[in-house]
């Protein structure tokens, strides 16, 4: 897996990714480890290692690359959220597996904050039109709502929220001291809450 709080899609053993696909894959990863503004054209190409000139083939501005990592980020999320429900029968079980997905990532979240809640809050302080990356907090927001409320909780939305919110929050502090450990030490809590729900 990769710095990202939800594990990439690996390629088919018999196929090199596309020059798009290594590009989105790139911008991800440096813009994660770098920010939006650090992060240039130049510094996409090198990590996907094409030249800088292909980079502009697909992306012409940062605007676009900054579109590119939301798309890959919510495609992401929802495969994620696909692959839990699947594998999982029981609310409870696949919040927990969500909980699981956040934290697997513990040691990049530690180094370089939460890939999700570092661009959202990146991007919010942009000037312009609202922030698209909201969607990024709403799809799993959702999701758990939507888990909550098979569990018969009239505050489901409240829930969801909270659920976000303190895995962001253990984020934010395991970044800021370099701490893995705090976001399996939260992960444990959050597990304890859901199953006392």
């Amino acid at each position: 897996m990769t710095d990202q709080t939800f594990p990439r899609r690996a390629a088919t053993p018999d196929r090199r990714p596309g020059k798009r696909e290594r590009l989105v894959a790139a911008a991800v990863q440096t813009v994660h480890e770098q920010g939006v503004e650090a992060t240039t054209l130049a510094d996409i190409a090198k990590a996907a290692d094409v030249p800088v000139g292909g980079v502009y083939y697909y992306f012409k501005t940062k605007d676009d690359v900054v579109a590119a990592v939301i798309d890959a980020h919510s495609q992401q999320i929802r495969t994620t959220l696909g692959q839990i429900e699947s594998r999982h029968s029981s609310p409870k079980s696949r919040l927990k597996a969500l909980v699981a997905a956040f934290v697997a990532q513990g040691e990049a979240v530690a180094r370089f904050g939460c890939p999700l809640g570092s661009l959202c809050s990146e991007l919010d302080k942009r000037p312009g039109e609202p922030s698209l990356a909201a969607e990024l907090m709403r799809l799993p927001i959702e999701w758990a709502e939507r888990q909550f409320h098979a569990l018969g909780r009239p505050d489901a939305h409240d829930l969801a929220v909270d659920l976000l919110a303190a895995y962001e929050g253990s984020a934010l502090l395991a970044n800021t001291l370099h701490d893995s450990d705090l976001l399996t030490r939260a992960a444990a809590r959050i597990g304890d809450w859901i199953d006392a729900l």
